[in-house]
């Protein structure tokens, strides 16, 4: 923006020339000039004496009303959140250009738009780079590479959404501006022909106050035409009141009510460099500027320079905070470019650390990550670091994959020689899964098996394929080996059915109360099972949980203890007798009643012993009553015991 696009310009001190060749505005142009060379006198200072502080604070806001007066929507920008796009993934950075594109004008979305894009852009290029890599690394000659994915794609069909409707919004918006122009440069002529038009003053009067509401009315122009057209139009105001001096009631009421309203923003200009919000402060401060400018005219002479050193006072106090504000801000980029300088240094030190194991590979890798993440999240750097930053960032992760990605490749060899191995055995498996000679076959398809367990990895992308090639053939042998012997073996199968129905018609049992007839009936029951016979290996637990009915059934009974105790060990041994060429469990069963007995006949001695301490004590004293009830009971004991021995001998006969 030039020195003279300036805020004091804008209560028609000074007019800037336009440039547009149009024969209306070199007309306007040409009454301006000789305007300024008949009221040099009547004209306050120039801008040029204004500080370059003043200048800066009222360029800025004027640049950025000059923007939004191409578009009265154009002010909604400042509305749309700027978010931290270096931390998102491309995956989020699609996600928030689609919203952005949903919730908001397609006007007010440019500077989003743009720092997304630039985002996306540079990941994409790193992702890019890695997998360009990879690709040349697994054999890949450079010039086949391509790679794109669904996020790349979705991305590039919003931006071109975006492109689109950008550009017709910017065509359709490029013929109004014109018009526009055309339509205030006409209505500036319309006032400056007042000055010759002799009528009555009432009448004049009017006029211009409808060319005022027309000019109010006339919608936006081309922002580079924004400030001269303004400029040009005040003047050309000031000049008309100063044409009311024949009658100065009707010119003093407007500036009075200008007066009035200026005072106004004044006031809340200054109640805004109060304000620590210095964002808000500064966007409320452009729409008083946009209404000293646009909506209000000039004031009378002695009041101009007073209410604009005013008001240009108060803009200088928001425009330092807000300064001060972004000093305090870089501040804060400095500190995160030391945190991202420290992760960068990290990042470095993993990828010089060479891990030997993918183990140890995917530690480092999961470390990379993490930092990758905090480096992200680490916020904005100053701006003329933030490319060599980057830069930096991308070389140090670049370097980490080239090391991860070399273990990789020299891995990947091994992983080939795993895959050769593996084919060999799935050969094995198929040339034999259709054998009928079981008895060699089987330890053969066992070994496969167990030699398929000690090979390492092979290639990811044919791990799943090998392996259902190997399974497949193992399972047809051994599903065709256990068919045989399933119908070798019917027999058992056949039997085991029928103890599922005989446990669990056990189980259901209705006691008569006829011990003598009951214990018979589950005797019966016992050697009943055992006439069925053997069933399938993996179905003898069925036995167990019969004799686990019979012992439920026996102390349904209601006998004396010790008679029950040898109906339910009599039992007990029935079902340790059934495999007639394997006594180990009646041998186990003889060790553990010997030594039962064993225990039983220590516990008497003992207490017979402590009787020897009730010499002097009368027979009827509670404590040698309970020591000789003890003994009793023992003794008893020891001849359940001797019983189930002399049983369990009878059973080697």
């Amino acid at each position: 923006m030039s020195e003279n696009d300036n805020l004091q310009d804008a209560d028609g001190k000074k007019e800037v020339e336009l440039k547009e060749s149009t024969p209306q505005e070199e007309s306007t142009q040409k009454v301006a000039e000789n305007t300024e060379e008949t009221n040099d006198t009547e004209t306050v200072q120039d801008s040029e004496n204004e500080t370059k502080a003043d200048s800066d604070a009222h360029s800025e806001i004027e640049a950025s009303n000059a923007e939004d007066a191409e578009d009265e929507s154009n002010a909604e920008r400042h509305d749309v959140e700027e978010k931290d796009y270096h931390a998102m993934s491309m995956q989020d950075l699609a996600e928030e250009l689609n919203r952005l594109l949903k919730h908001h004008k397609i006007q007010t979305i440019s500077k989003q738009v743009n720092e997304i894009k630039a985002e996306f852009n540079a990941k994409f290029s790193e992702l890019l780079e890695e997998k360009k890599e990879e690709f040349i690394n697994d054999g890949g000659n450079e010039i086949d590479f391509y790679y794109t994915n669904d996020t790349k794609k979705l991305f590039n069909q919003l931006y071109k959404d975006y492109k689109q409707s950008i550009s017709s919004y910017y065509k359709e918006r490029e013929h109004n501006l014109k018009q526009n122009l055309e339509n205030r440069l006409a209505i500036i002529e319309d006032i400056k022909g007042l000055l010759s038009v002799e009528e009555n003053m009432g009448t004049t009067y009017k006029t211009f106050k409808e060319l005022q509401e027309k000019w109010r009315n006339a919608g936006p122009i081309p922002r580079d035409k924004y400030n001269n057209a303004w400029n040009t139009y005040h003047h050309h105001v000031e000049r008309f009141y100063d044409f009311l001096h024949l009658n100065n009631d009707l010119r003093d009421m407007d500036f009075k009510h200008n007066y009035d309203q200026k005072l106004k923003i004044i006031e809340r200009a200054e109640e805004l460099a109060k304000d620590d919000n210095v964002n808000r402060a500064f966007r409320e401060l452009q729409v008083l500027h946009k209404l000293w400018k646009e909506e209000l005219g000039p004031v009378a002479k002695e009041h101009r320079e007073e209410i604009w050193e005013r008001f240009s006072n108060a803009t200088k106090t928001i425009h330092d905070k807000r300064q001060a504000y972004y000093a305090d801000l870089d501040k804060a980029y400095e500190k995160n470019l030391e945190k991202k300088e420290e992760i960068i240094a990290k990042i470095q030190a993993i990828a010089d650390d060479k891990a030997k194991s993918h183990s140890g590979w995917q530690k480092k890798i999961k470390e990379v990550e993490a930092l990758r993440e905090a480096f992200f999240n680490a916020g904005k750097v100053p701006l003329k670091v933030n490319e060599a930053t980057w830069a930096k960032f991308k070389d140090t992760v670049r370097t980490f994959n080239r090391g991860k990605n070399k273990f990789y490749k020299d891995l990947k060899k091994d992983q080939y020689e795993n895959l050769q191995k593996k084919k060999e055995l799935i050969k094995i498996a198929e040339e034999n899964k259709d054998s009928e000679d079981f008895a060699v076959v089987t330890p053969l398809m066992k070994k496969i098996q167990s030699d398929w367990k000690k090979i390492g990895h092979v290639p990811r992308r044919d791990s799943d394929k090998i392996w259902k090639q190997f399974k497949n053939a193992c399972n047809h042998y051994f599903d065709r080996m256990h068919a045989q012997r399933k119908a070798e073996n019917q027999h058992l199968y056949d039997a085991f059915d029928k103890k599922v129905k005989l446990l669990e018609d056990l189980k259901v049992m209705e006691l008569s109360g006829d011990n003598k007839a009951d214990v018979e009936d589950l005797k019966t029951r016992i050697a009943d099972w055992k006439a069925i016979g053997h069933v399938p290996q993996n179905k003898r637990y069925i036995d167990g949980k019969f004799y686990k009915a019979i012992d439920d059934a026996f102390d349904r009974l209601k006998m004396e203890k010790s008679k029950l105790e040898m109906v339910k060990f009599e039992s007990k041994l029935e079902n340790l007798a059934s495999n007639e060429n394997d006594t180990r469990l009646l041998d186990n069963e003889q060790n553990f009643i010997r030594k039962k007995i064993g225990e039983v006949k220590s516990e008497i001695t003992q207490l017979e012993n402590n009787l020897q301490f009730f010499t002097n004590v009368e027979s009827d004293n509670p404590l040698v009553k309970d020591v000789h009830k003890n003994i009793a009971k023992h003794k008893k004991e020891l001849e359940t015991w001797k019983t189930k021995l002399s049983k369990l001998r009878g059973m080697y006969s």
